[in-house]
């Protein structure tokens, strides 16, 4: 046994060391060294300087995180931005009604004057870091519960904000790495003037929709345009008529070169979130509770959507950025759920984990510290079984299902205020009319009917799916007794609800009082307080000690390795290369994609596969001018090797000498285990071609006066 287990360690060691360069969200500021040289060698030509610096200018200087969770970039010297369509399409929606759909016929700005505002959109340039991680963990002993050791890095880290931040208007965060075994502190520039400039048709940036989505071959223009704006000084500032575009400190240069199979790609983006440190625990967890149960809910409430949004145009634009919202990862968790198991991932795991074991027992001081690990493993994933299901549940067929319901969350705390009667009348009036804003907003996109189906349907499956003993009493109550069916029950708490009715609102902030008896609002109190207290029953039992030592082992046990942390909206640098794809036995994929392969797909009047008349003259007459390739065919998607994840969305793909080639926007259905697990032989990032980009703003829209702002390199 012993023989086999020491066999399964080397194969495991010589796997890891054979790991391909491109897997890796690596910190920018730390490149020099193994990185650069492994960069360098796939062709890079930038110094560590030219991509990260904060004593000149560099390509770190031209990308910013965009909005709550996407990555965009500076394309001209006037603050010019690119991003995702699906990135800015809640800007768009917001802009839109059925008299101007920008959804459907795309925006063009002609000039400055004409860029729309966004209350509430910002971007943010990172200008300082530094690891704090010594004083962030002074005072934490060995001894300390999870609970006293959390306090206290609390207490250290808002000491370090505060000293950091001073009286700046500056964001500052401190952010924990290696679960929790390092702390590095970011400091940002926020902008809050970010004004729309451009979006492509519906057809061109939603091309393909629900259907292609994480999936490839694509044909997607996916992509947004704005402009950051500062005050006349060049600081950040709120909107305002007397502000200026910004001043870029870098910006990107676009290439129409070309992409060819081996060349290099670098992207500089804020991924969101991985985890592949993990244990065989949480694959499995993913595998069957979590992901499972994200489908289910998603799914009824994708059919609701889609029923409302096909019979009226109205509701489809309403509903256009909600709909996206939810089915992104709606397919993302099918995916996950078929690709992690596809991909062997909790045997990859629980074999790591038996290496793991191995290499401990071989040392005394090894077993003292980390010889409870995995039983504290055991147990939190044996407790966690009995509330994932139902925790998800109450989260997306509950308090965030319903769109009434979901709203009603945003009125506890003023609710709260009313029954305690802990603030003057005079109070709780202004602060009711602070909310009028996000009321107006809630109701412009907000159709009764729609929601109607949606909260009956969820609540249904709320009810057929969970433990009766972990339902919230209402439900359970009235599913008892309507053997699962809640029409009557959403019909009169609708009719009766201010969450519904703009002008029962309106009245009610007139003059607010308790909601205590709001139908809608008491459904959503119950549904929250029962999942709190389900909340705290799972998480009696905890796993965060056991998790920081498993990484921290995992680091002195493979100690040549060279090991990113897990992706956590921190600027992060990927490399690789344009490559096909050999996903599985007798297929392959090409690494680009076409203008005729989008007509191939075309299906006049479809919501997800129609395109512009125009796109379809110009591919009837090959007037592609500048932007063909050298086969006269125009170019709309590439695949590389790069390693990216949700939050990278809009980030720029980046050639050896530092020029835009395209914009990253998905991965591949064949890894889309990626998050936990990457994939070497078959992870790839999609991205749109550059030329695809400028065709469109030249040829299609002929927007001459963004031409002239962008700087071309040939």
């Amino acid at each position: 046994m012993t023989k086999k287990i020491n066999l399964l360690f080397i194969a495991m060691m010589m796997l890891l060391a054979g790991a391909r360069a491109d897997e890796g969200m690596w910190l920018p500021y730390s490149i020099n060294g193994q990185n650069l040289a492994d960069m360098q060698r796939l062709g890079c030509k930038l110094t560590a300087e030219q991509i990260f610096s904060f004593n000149q200018p560099s390509l770190k200087d031209a990308i910013v995180q965009f909005g709550g969770g996407c990555t965009g970039e500076l394309i001209s010297a006037e603050g010019l931005l690119l991003t995702n369509h699906h990135c800015g399409l809640g800007q768009v929606q917001a802009h839109s009604s059925v008299e101007h759909d920008y959804l459907q016929e795309g925006f063009w700005a002609r000039s400055k004057d004409q860029e729309l505002p966004n209350e509430g959109l910002t971007v943010s340039f990172l200008t300082f870091i530094k690891d704090v991680t010594t004083a962030v963990l002074e005072g934490v002993t060995d001894n300390m519960s999870e609970a006293e050791r959390a306090e206290m890095i609390e207490k250290n880290a808002k000491k370090l904000t505060k000293e950091q931040k001073g009286d700046r208007d500056v964001k500052v965060e401190i952010v924990p790495f290696y679960h929790g075994n390092q702390f590095i502190l970011f400091v940002y520039d926020v902008y809050k003037d970010v004004r729309l400039v451009a979006c492509p048709p519906w057809g061109i940036g939603k091309y393909g929709a629900d259907t292609d989505n994480w999936t490839w071959p694509r044909h997607k223009g996916d992509f947004c345009i704005f402009r950051v704006y500062t005050a006349p000084d060049g600081s950040p500032a709120e909107y305002s008529k007397e502000n200026v575009p910004m001043k870029s400190k870098h910006f990107l240069p676009i290439s129409i070169k070309g992409v060819k199979q081996g060349d290099y790609t670098m992207i500089l983006g804020y991924p969101g979130s991985t985890d592949r440190y993990s244990t065989s625990g949480a694959v499995k967890n993913v595998i069957e509770l979590e992901g499972p149960a994200i489908i289910a809910c998603r799914t009824t409430k994708l059919g609701q959507y889609r029923k409302h949004m096909d019979a009226d145009q109205a509701v489809f634009i309403k509903y256009a950025s909600k709909q996206a919202g939810v089915s992104n990862y709606w397919k993302y968790y099918i995916g996950q759920v078929k690709q992690l198991q596809r991909n062997k991932v909790f045997e990859k795991r629980a074999e790591q984990e038996l290496a793991f074991q191995q290499w401990m027992n071989e040392n005394t001081d090894r077993k003292n510290l980390y010889g409870s690990i995995f039983n504290d493993f055991d147990q939190y994933w044996k407790h966690q079984e009995k509330y994932t299901k139902a925790l998800i549940y109450h989260r997306e067929a509950g308090w965030r299902g319903g769109e009434a319901v979901a709203f009603a969350v945003k009125f506890m705390r003023l609710n709260n205020t009313i029954v305690a009667k802990s603030a003057s009348t005079q109070d709780i009036a202004k602060y009711a009319q602070n909310m009028a804003d996000a009321v107006q907003d809630y109701f412009k996109d907000y159709d009764k009917a729609t929601d109607r189906d949606v909260t009956i349907a969820l609540l249904s499956l709320f009810y057929k799916d969970i433990n009766p003993e972990q339902l919230p009493a209402t439900i359970k109550k009235i599913g008892d007794k309507n053997d699962g069916d809640f029409t009557a029950f959403v019909d009169n708490a609708f009719a009766k609800s201010i969450f519904v009715d703009a002008d029962k609102m309106k009245a009610w902030l007139a003059a607010p009082k308790s909601l205590t008896k709001d139908p809608i609002f008491a459904l959503m109190n119950e549904i929250v307080q029962n999942y709190l207290a389900l909340s705290d029953e799972a998480g009696k039992v905890e796993n965060g000690k056991a998790e920081r030592l498993y990484m921290k082992g995992l680091m002195e046990m493979q100690k040549t390795r060279n090991f990113y942390p897990d992706a956590n909206f921190t600027m992060r640098l990927t490399y690789g290369n344009v490559q096909n794809c050999e996903p599985a036995d007798a297929i392959t994929y090409d690494y680009i994609t076409t203008l005729d392969g989008v007509m191939e797909k075309y299906k006049p009047g479809d919501w997800e596969f129609d395109v512009p008349k125009e796109l379809i003259q110009l591919w009837e007459n090959k007037d592609y001018g500048q932007y063909a390739n050298e086969n006269g065919d125009l170019v709309v998607n590439f695949i590389t090797t790069n390693d990216i994840t949700g939050g990278n969305s809009g980030s720029p793909v980046i050639d050896a000498e530092g020029n835009l080639i395209g914009l990253a926007f998905d991965g591949n259905w064949e890894a889309m285990s990626g998050d936990l697990s990457f994939e070497n032989k078959v992870q790839r990032t999609i991205c749109m071609d550059t030329r695809y980009l400028l065709f469109i703003i030249d040829k299609m829209a002929n927007a001459q006066n963004l031409m002239q702002e962008i700087k071309i390199v040939k």
